[in-house]
């Protein structure tokens, strides 16, 4: 199944347009035409099977068929991560994340962190290319980029773990975590989060814990988090 996105559609739909740049992808790249099934989600668990009414290249015009609604994910994932000096890395841990199941991403900018501008268009884009690869039909939300400090301040539903490599008292991640509850990970930068911030987060009630015995790159130790979640939840 070949999935595309709309963002403005939802269960009273009837009928909608496709933007030029997706009706010509859809006529002159995919070559469809009247009378196709195409399937559409809004990025909120709505699956939409719509068939073409107008084959234009520019104004791609479909009616509703059907719809489904997805089952909500019964825990909320959220990763705040440090993005990476070379920005393919956490371009990787995006898609990766996405293909696995996370709901909601923050970047966060730390004492160590070599990289203090990111490019959110080109993340996003990123995530909507990897939710339609792997047909899901949830979008996940990806907050602006904001300080190690900023972040720590907001207040977070479930559990709030931080991964560091300290040679403290920690927990293993598969030691702390729940069945279907919230949780919130805090993955540092190359060189890891500083010891004022280990510190900040413990006073803000996040609980230290490893991802396992070997260090890991910030991309892979986003990865790993994601995934160990995920896969205990099922």
């Amino acid at each position: 199944m070949q999935l595309f996105f709309n963002p403005n559609i939802d269960e009273a739909t009837e009928s909608f347009s496709f933007d030029k740049e997706e009706s010509r992808h859809i006529i002159k790249v995919l070559r469809k035409k009247d009378a196709d099934i195409l399937h559409v989600t809004n990025g909120f668990g709505l699956l939409f099977e719509t068939q073409i009414t107008l084959a234009s290249d520019n104004k791609c015009t479909v009616e509703v068929l059907s719809i489904t609604n997805a089952e909500k994910p019964k825990f909320h994932l959220h990763l705040a991560v440090a993005p990476t000096k070379m920005n393919d890395r956490f371009e990787w841990f995006l898609e990766k994340a996405t293909e696995i199941g996370i709901q909601e991403i923050t970047p966060i900018f730390c004492d160590r962190s070599e990289r203090k501008v990111i490019n959110r268009d080109r993340f996003e884009k990123i995530i909507l290319s990897a939710m339609k690869q792997c047909n899901e039909t949830f979008l996940p939300k990806l907050n602006e980029a904001i300080s190690f400090k900023e972040f720590i301040k907001q207040k977070q539903n479930g559990l709030q773990l931080i991964a560091h490599c300290e040679e403290t008292d920690k927990k293993s991640l598969k030691e702390v975590l729940k069945p279907n509850e919230d949780v919130t990970i805090l993955i540092g930068p190359e060189g890891d989060f500083s010891e004022k911030e280990i510190a900040l987060a413990l006073e803000n009630n996040y609980n230290p814990v490893t991802l396992g015995n070997t260090r890991l790159r910030t991309e892979t130790a986003a990865v790993v988090a994601c995934h160990s979640v995920v896969f205990f939840n099922e």
